[in-house]
């Protein structure tokens, strides 16, 4: 895939061991199903084309030890550890923050390179008649802000319909560094976390022909706090779209930001190895 005239790839949000699940029912909704080798093959196949790196992202506090055991023999994969703020995470804040916790302390050293994904979350699609614990929710994300403070981590941020108070909780953590994933608001927006000192980094949804907003916000962000991910197996690239995302799609999301940054992607792949290096302290084998 790295081939002397193509970019170096490296996907800095996917959830792997979520891959199996998502394809298995994607097949079962269909007459014919596309095939699909497995997690553990596909990700042998991209790194055996030449990948560069993936970041494997948790979101629950037990899940880091299973995703380490299935996917660490990949040299060029990392982990993260965190909490997606759904109800049973809010709720349960006080026992999960320090098992997961736990679980980091617990890790192979040098595999866990961030907290998270973790953060606000103003578009969940709740049972009715349920409200969300939006202070229990921001207590939850001060809590794993102080963690990573304390830990020396870098943080994976999920902000959805929540810009205002998503800065306002990192206001709070100014020794924090770290990433707001999934970007899906505008330059405004942007410019907000990038003075918190924060990265930007860029899914698939970069590539739908409504995105003018993500685009422009593209375009605004420096080379060294832009990242690029699949956030598989959600939001596959316009090509690909309705299907589940894999972390090879994160191709597509390199060829349309070069091309709306007017750079080649041999470029850009090489500023966005340099930069996740730096925040993540990834150091990865040569491909």
């Amino acid at each position: 895939m790295n081939s002397p005239d193509s970019p170096l790839l490296i996907d800095t949000h996917a959830h792997l061991s979520m891959l199996d699940d998502h394809n298995a029912r994607f097949a079962a909704q269909r007459k014919t199903p596309l095939p699909f080798p497995g997690a553990e093959a596909l990700v042998s196949g991209l790194f055996a084309a030449g990948f560069g790196g993936i970041i494997d992202i948790g979101t629950e506090a037990d899940d880091l030890p299973g995703r380490i055991a299935a996917f660490s023999r990949f040299p060029r994969v990392r982990f993260t550890a965190g909490l997606w703020p759904d109800p049973p995470n809010i709720a349960g804040r006080q026992e999960l923050v320090p098992r997961l916790e736990a679980h980091i302390a617990a890790a192979p050293k040098g595999l866990v390179a961030a907290v998270g994904e973790c953060g606000l979350d103003h578009h969940q699609d709740l049972p009715p008649g349920t409200e969300l614990d939006k202070a229990g929710e921001a207590e939850l994300l001060d809590m794993l802000l102080d963690m990573a403070l304390r830990l020396d981590l870098p943080i994976i941020i999920h902000s959805r319909d929540a810009p205002g108070e998503t800065a306002a909780a990192l206001a709070k953590h100014p020794g924090v560094r770290g990433v707001i994933h999934c970007f899906s608001y505008g330059k405004t927006e942007a410019r907000t976390f990038l003075d918190l000192g924060y990265h930007i980094s860029f899914a698939g949804n970069l590539t739908y022909k409504n995105a003018h907003n993500l685009r422009e916000a593209l375009t605004f962000v420096p080379e060294d706090r832009l990242l690029l991910e699949t956030d598989s197996p959600y939001l596959a690239p316009g090509p690909c779209r309705g299907k589940p995302a894999d972390p090879g799609m994160v191709a597509e999301n390199y060829f349309l930001a070069a091309e709306l940054r007017r750079v080649s992607p041999e470029v850009l792949g090489e500023q966005i190895a340099v930069t996740g290096e730096k925040l993540f302290g990834l150091v990865l084998p040569p491909v």
